[in-house]
């Protein structure tokens, strides 16, 4: 997982700001299911507590977390499907 390297290229982006836990995770998990194996997918939260929902999300679904990145009171994640 890297905060500083470029980002990567989404195929798919959620719009989650505004949503508490677990609305952003739910949305992600739906828009997974619209990409193929390889396609990554960006979610923008401002949900605190949303870095570590997504971490916890990436190892349980075996999706891959590529990027994190924060911005002000802002975050993309960035979740390859497996």
């Amino acid at each position: 997982m890297s905060t500083t390297a470029p980002s990567p290229s989404a195929d798919k982006e959620v719009d989650a700001r505004g949503l508490n836990c677990p609305l952003p995770i739910l949305r992600a998990k739906k828009a997974l299911t619209d990409l193929t194996s390889g396609q990554v997918l960006r979610v923008i939260s401002t949900d605190p507590g949303s870095q570590r929902d997504f971490t916890a999300f990436a190892r349980q679904t075996g999706n891959e977390l590529v990027a994190v990145e924060q911005g002000d009171r802002e975050w993309s994640f960035y979740l390859r499907r497996r």
